[in-house]
């Protein structure tokens, strides 16, 4: 069948405009923006007013892990470590004991009111035990409100790094089906591989990341984006080639950089939250491009309880018996419970069961798109209700002046000029090799009577005059010193 490419872009076009319509609506409604995505897929496909025909799982697959490979990186460059610091071993927990406790409670539940295989049960809470508070945090931000009690940075490292956790118990139960043989020995030595492999490789890829972008001298600002997403899709395809969770190596690789001072910083960061958007964006129209709503109707029922034991007993269990050891407060638990939304990853995963052939792929697929879409209506429309229930939310005046809605990097109060003399140390050497403090900022530069705001990748020179913002006389004076000596 011959393909016309106007057709064709213009169909991609209509949707995408009509997406990005839809995600004004919802941040109005209250209604999670990536329900609406798939919807208008599944208006557009071949049950739909769009009659497109797209029913091909691998090549939605192959689409699904570029799109959650760009999603996770551009979740880890956003992610602060400062902020994640205090909630580090929550979020960890949760992403990784909590996905399992999730996994095997639904896994039990299914294969008991199923006439599925322990396995095939266990594979199908598999797919659905991440979370994506994504949506939780566009809900937030259309409401204007916030968070109390770090709740929103648990939230946010939870839902970045349980996808590779999800991931591996998914793959372990494929396997388990198509290879009984087995044994729990070998899928536990698997875990331990791909989890090592992808914390090393993604902390060194993303150290290395840093160096080569602050040396690599580009001629052209525009290169340094399509540099990083050949480094980015290097660490997924390296890792996975060697046995590691290249999920878990994109992320880290993500965190590490965005953490690090490097050129074109803020370009970047802004490149990446728009790429992000527009592969959630065609990810979800392909995924709901892919579902068959008549095929829906015969699994409404036990979708339908499937969603009421994960959202009520299921996700609380997981997250009580995760958070107990950290003396959180049940009103805290119970939020984190009901923000535990499902996205684009369960529905992903969904598509391996059906590209390797597994018995029941299909139902499953359709029950995993089931179990999304109505996590994503019943919790996506009552959280912030919930929240100032609970009275978690942090009132509009105090999130308009909290200092956590802004980059702290940009917060100066100390202003200083400095002339760089012959003997100073950053003299022939870029801003960002100097690697000062990141609450300062060297925001103008005097040079033959001439003014420019330099850049990271701006060389320092001899007689230069630095105008130096930073956040506290201390500081100004650590900048000083790594200027000159």
């Amino acid at each position: 069948m011959s393909i016309n490419p106007s057709t064709t872009l213009l169909v991609v076009s209509v949707l995408l405009f009509l997406s990005v319509l839809a995600s004004k609506t919802a941040s109005r409604t209250g209604l999670p923006v990536l329900t609406l995505f798939l919807l208008i897929g599944m208006l557009a496909g071949s049950e739909g007013v769009g009659n497109i025909s797209f029913d091909n799982p691998e090549t939605a697959r192959f689409l699904g892990i570029i799109a959650l490979c760009f999603i996770l990186f551009s979740g880890g460059l956003d992610t602060k470590m400062q902020q994640i610091k205090p909630v580090m071993w929550k979020g960890v927990t949760l992403s990784t004991f909590g996905v399992l406790i999730t996994a095997v409670t639904l896994g039990i539940f299914v294969h008991w009111i199923t006439d599925f295989s322990l396995m095939e049960s266990m594979l199908l809470g598999s797919i659905v035990s991440s979370t994506d508070a994504a949506a939780v945090f566009a809900i937030f931000r259309s409401k204007n409100t916030g968070l109390k009690r770090h709740l929103r940075p648990t939230l946010e490292l939870e839902s970045g790094s349980n996808d590779p956790m999800a991931y591996f118990l998914t793959i372990t139960f494929i396997t388990v089906l198509q290879q009984p043989e087995t044994s729990a020995w070998n899928m536990i030595f698997i875990f331990f591989k791909g989890l090592g492999l992808g914390l090393l490789l993604g902390f060194l890829i993303g150290k290395i990341m840093v160096r080569i972008i602050n040396k690599v001298g580009l001629f052209s600002e525009g290169l340094y984006p399509v540099l990083t997403i050949a480094l980015m899709l290097t660490s997924f395809s390296l890792t996975e080639s060697i046995g590691g969770n290249g999920f878990l190596a994109v992320y880290l690789s993500g965190l590490i950089l965005g953490n690090s001072n490097f050129i074109h910083k803020r370009s970047l960061l802004k490149f990446y939250d728009g790429f992000a958007w527009l592969m959630q964006i065609l990810m979800f129209l392909s995924l709901g491009l892919l579902v068959f709503p008549s095929q829906m109707t015969s699994i409404v029922g036990i979708g339908l309880l499937i969603s009421v034991f994960l959202m009520l007993v299921a996700r609380p269990l997981a997250v009580f018996l995760c958070m107990l050891p950290f003396r959180m407060y049940y009103k805290d638990m119970a939020l984190v419970s009901w923000g535990g939304f499902k996205g684009a990853v369960p529905i992903i995963f969904a598509i391996y069961p059906m590209v390797e052939q597994i018995p029941h792929a299909n139902t499953i697929f359709h029950i995993v798109f089931f179990i999304t879409l109505t996590s994503l209506l019943m919790q996506g429309t009552t959280l912030f209700n919930v929240a100032k229930i609970l009275k978690l939310t942090i009132p509009e005046k105090i999130v308009k002046k909290t200092i956590l809605e802004f980059d702290r990097d940009t917060i100066k109060s100390v202003l200083e000029e400095i002339t760089v003399a012959p003997d100073f140390k950053c003299v022939n050497h870029t801003i960002v090799a100097m690697k000062l403090p990141k609450t300062a900022l060297i925001v103008m530069i005097e040079r033959d009577d001439k003014y420019f705001t330099p850049n990271g990748s701006t060389v320092i020179e001899t007689g230069d005059r630095l105008t130096i913002l930073a956040d506290s006389r201390e500081n100004l004076n650590i900048t000083f010193n790594a200027l000159k000596i």
